[in-house]
């Protein structure tokens, strides 16, 4: 699991003050099946510093059960820092879920991807409350709608070792229905296509708490930092910024009710 740690620590300040935040209307999508639930148990798995808890407490409540776990202890102190209402755990969600009891929901943000997914979903599976609900929700570059994004990722492709834009291109939907539809559980899937836009230094920012950009700074040094700057000086807008289109996915697996199973 330390390879896994790494991907993320000394990242964390970075990670929290750049990336983006999630879209409200997948948000309110993914909370939609607490509704009339008196203090959910939330569980955010792969929390980093708990930019997901950023949109989800306010629509549920301050006075929700919050638990988030992740592997890097930086990412944690930072989350902590954020909100200590929450209980934070340093670790792997897997085993994590395994021993959690009664959760309604289970929120794995941009962190999907890293985990052994089986285990963690027969884990979900397990712990979930009946009519509860595991969700992946992430963040995509939208590199077919930007000159800029796909020169990107072309970047990173050539110097970051390792690397494909297409890192994500697994079919969440059905690991999902593989998982909970023989137990009579639905699945859902619903996106949003949004546009913000990023100051150049920010752009920067965010990037560097990629680990795919870091594998290409150890790998490359500054050369891939000067490139970077110069792939922004010539896509930013006159006054510095950069307009950046994101598809934004999410994934959601809600495990048959109490009236459900009975019937």
């Amino acid at each position: 699991m330390e390879p896994r740690k790494q991907k993320f620590d000394t990242l964390a300040d970075d990670y929290d003050r750049h990336r983006p935040r999630y879209p409200a209307v997948l948000l309110k999508e993914l909370v939609g099946p607490l509704a009339g639930r008196s203090r959910p148990h939330v569980v955010d798995a792969g929390a980093g510093t708990g930019i997901v808890l950023e949109g989800l407490i306010p629509i549920l409540g301050e006075d929700g059960r919050y638990e988030a776990v992740d592997l890097s202890s930086d990412m944690v102190s930072r989350g902590r820092a954020k909100f200590p209402s929450v209980s934070w755990s340093v670790g792997p969600a897997e085993p994590f879920l395994e021993q959690a009891r009664d959760v309604d929901l289970i929120v794995a943000a941009q962190s999907f991807q890293w985990m052994d997914r089986p285990r963690f979903l027969r884990a979900a599976r397990g712990c979930l409350n009946p009519g509860g609900q595991v969700a992946i929700i992430q963040n995509n570059r939208d590199f077919r709608a930007s000159s800029f994004l796909d020169a990107y990722e072309s970047l990173l492709e050539e110097l970051s070792p390792g690397y494909s834009r297409h890192y994500r291109a697994f079919d969440f939907g059905a690991e999902l229905r593989e998982a909970f539809a023989p137990g009579g559980g639905t699945v859902e899937v619903r996106t949003a296509d949004w546009t913000t836009t990023m100051a150049a230094d920010d752009f920067v920012g965010m990037a560097k708490s990629s680990t795919q950009v870091q594998r290409g700074i150890e790998a490359h040094g500054q050369a891939l930092l000067d490139r970077l700057r110069d792939l922004i000086d010539r896509h930013a807008d006159q006054d510095g910024a950069l307009t950046m289109p994101y598809h934004s996915e999410l994934f959601t697996a809600r495990t048959a009710s109490a009236a459900e199973s009975d019937g």
